[in-house]
């Protein structure tokens, strides 16, 4: 078994084809078929069934990826500190649903302690993402939000991979909506108020379970329904088609993406709680150790 290997598969698994897992590694299809058949071999396990329609993983498939994700981004964590061009510069990672608090926190630690050689990332991804990129030791914070919708399930997602959560916020819910959109100047909206408008949801659809979105109302079936997973895309399409998206009202007059949207009052209730989520028995960086004491400064309940 090779690391090589281990991320074939987690390409492999993330895909929807052979074919396309050995486009985005720039290998042949034969060579990446033959390399899987080799681990399960090995093993002695089948990690995915092939059927006419395509791949899918097994049962023993999905608890070995669960793994493989985690032993992958310890050898990258060991291949960044120790055998990339950038070993001997400080190194911080964080993992984040989009909040601007979280990226201003970012942006504050590094003025505050003014490294003299650094590389440091910032993640704006999906749920799973974030949770994962903490769990396997990535990003050593991570920014996540969940509803009452999906709280069970993100609790225990936070069980399973060893995180603990803080919460800092909770907000409520509210309709997001073009300033010229017929609705917008109402003080409150209903989603019977939006039926004939179409909702614009971020696509979590890589995590394969719409119950870890960021989105208050989850559960809810709407008639009218565009995912997309560009900003600048969804914004565009708000405009374009008077459509909608739901959060939590927190809307930054200095984000240039956001400019334009309006948001109103919803009279459903599913608040999200924001917070953000460390590694259980993990000890932090000096930089982990600000950022949670610059997150802190947004603590409200």
């Amino acid at each position: 078994m090779t690391i090589t290997q281990l991320r074939y598969v987690l390409e492999v698994a993330a895909s929807s084809s052979m074919r396309e897992a050995a486009s985005k590694l720039f290998v042949s299809q034969p060579a990446l078929s033959a390399s899987i058949r080799e681990l399960e071999d090995e093993l002695g396990v089948l990690l995915f069934s092939r059927t006419n329609k395509g791949i899918a993983l097994t049962d023993e498939g999905r608890e070995f990826v669960s793994y493989a994700k985690k032993a992958v981004g310890q050898y990258e964590i060991l291949e960044d500190r120790y055998l990339s061009r950038d070993a001997g510069k400080e190194q911080f990672s964080v993992s984040t649903q989009h909040y601007n608090f979280a990226i201003r926190a970012f942006t504050d630690v590094i003025k505050k302690m003014d490294p003299e050689k650094y590389v440091f990332s910032i993640h704006e991804t999906k749920t799973k993402e974030v949770l994962d990129d903490v769990g396997n030791l990535k990003s050593e914070v991570g920014i996540v939000s969940f509803s009452g919708s999906n709280e069970s399930l993100i609790r225990k997602i936070f069980r399973d991979l060893q995180l603990e959560f803080t919460p800092l916020m909770k907000r409520d819910t509210y309709v997001y909506v073009w300033k010229d959109h017929p609705l917008a100047g109402r003080k409150s909206l209903s989603i019977e108020d939006m039926k004939d408008y179409p909702c614009i949801s971020f696509d979590q659809s890589n995590d394969g379970n719409y119950y870890l979105t960021e989105e208050a109302l989850s559960d809810y079936s709407f008639d009218k329904m565009i995912k997309s997973d560009d900003r600048a895309t969804t914004m565009e399409i708000i405009a374009e088609l008077e459509g909608y998206s739901v959060g939590c009202g927190m809307l930054s007059k200095e984000d240039s993406v956001l400019q334009g949207l309006v948001a109103v009052k919803m009279k459903e209730e599913d608040p999200l709680t924001i917070g953000f989520i460390t590694k259980k028995g993990r000890a932090l960086s000096p930089y982990g150790e600000e950022y949670i004491r610059e997150l802190l400064h947004y603590k409200e309940i």
